[in-house]
């Protein structure tokens, strides 16, 4: 079960990482180089999707990684439950009166409304730096279990 629920961290902490990394540094800064009317229009549906793979990502991903850590997996899958789960409350806090205004766009000048959306980008960027970070420990927990393997097979040998 300890393998499994590492692997399911794993792809979802990757899988996150991977969507939160693309739209940092490919959609948000295209998104910003259309005009604001343009802007406002893509924002809600693009985060609309957004959302519910990226939560629901986090929120799986967050459990598996505990479940590894409960059943002795180690201190990396508990690192990588911190980041990754980090990402919720991050969003809900942090991030969330931004998208509302977003949301809302239309009551906002041209001028107010690039300015919420570069914030927006680099409020995103805490999410994938977050999520790079618990990528980083679950491949460094599978490298730590290879090189206790490696090390026990010397030991027999």
């Amino acid at each position: 079960m300890r393998d499994v629920t590492k692997l399911l961290a794993t792809i979802c902490c990757g899988v996150f990482f991977g969507a939160a990394l693309y739209i940092s540094l490919v959609q948000h800064p295209a998104t910003l180089e259309t005009d604001t009317d343009f802007a406002l229009r893509f924002f809600p549906p693009m985060y609309g999707r957004a959302a519910i793979m990226q939560a629901s990502l986090a929120v799986v991903g967050c459990a598996a990684a505990v479940g590894a850590w409960l059943s002795g997996a180690g201190r990396c899958w508990l690192v990588a439950a911190v980041f990754l789960g980090s990402v919720v409350p991050f969003t809900l806090v942090v991030l969330m009166p931004v998208n509302d205004a977003l949301f809302q766009g239309g009551n906002f000048s041209s001028v107010e409304v690039a300015a919420l959306l570069i914030r927006w980008g680099y409020l995103h960027w805490a999410r994938t730096v977050a999520s790079g970070l618990a990528f980083i420990s679950c491949l460094a927990g599978f490298r730590g279990a290879v090189a206790g393997i490696a090390s026990d097979q010397t030991r027999q040998v």
